[in-house]
């Protein structure tokens, strides 16, 4: 599982219409972020993450610096910040209301992974594996509340309570837990972290049996 472009999209309540197709101007700042973030792992995969620079970055993506900090807050952020929540999200909203909030994540894991291409696959298998960087390690708590909160606001809408409820933000927690425990023991196989994910939830949502 930031300051731009915002991953939590406007609230809608369950059962509703799909979202909107995005529009001219969210479809290229979309493909401006990710063609930030293809060029820095592409120059991480050949110099280094340390020897690489914001500046190399964003002129390989033919792009100013302070353009690259307007969608990513720090260079940790374009390896930590993925696309994989935005599909799983999207697919947790399109599940059917009477779903649990738990059980729509189950249901909705497997779409994300099954949409996303082996180009992608690739892309998150590199990224996974840069975890092991000092510097990317140091961000990953501030990354894990924001995640906190996107899965919250998720929750909050499927639960009918605040995003800021705090039972809302124990399942959050929770299901952020299940996603480092399954990363933690499988952290490069894709494969082997999306089914312990799901069977992960699976425990969460019966309870947590032992």
């Amino acid at each position: 599982m930031s300051a731009l472009p915002d991953h939590t999209p406007p609230a809608q309540s369950p059962g509703l219409a799909e979202p909107a197709r995005p529009g001219l101007r969210e479809r290229k700042k979309a493909k401006t972020r990710a063609a930030i973030r293809d060029q820095a792992l592409r120059l991480i995969a050949e110099q280094g993450y340390d020897a690489t620079t914001v500046e190399q970055i964003a002129d390989a993506a033919e792009v100013s610096p302070s353009t690259f900090f307007r969608y990513f807050p720090t260079k940790e952020d374009v390896v930590l910040q993925d696309d994989l929540d935005l599909l799983w999200l999207d697919a947790v909203r399109a599940q059917p209301a009477g779903l649990s909030p738990i059980g729509a994540m189950r249901a909705a894991l497997h779409e994300a992974f099954a949409q996303m291409s082996e180009a992608d696959l690739t892309v998150l298998r590199q990224t996974m594996g840069l975890a092991s960087v000092p510097a990317i390690r140091a961000r990953m708590l501030d990354e894990f509340a924001r995640t906190t909160g996107v899965l919250a606001s998720v929750i909050a809408e499927r639960s009918g309570r605040a995003a800021d409820d705090f039972a809302v933000q124990t399942v959050a927690g929770a299901v952020l837990g299940v996603a480092m425990a399954a990363w933690f023991t499988a952290p490069d196989d894709i494969e082997t972290f999306a089914d312990r994910y799901e069977r992960g939830l699976a425990l969460l949502e019966a309870g947590l049996p032992l």
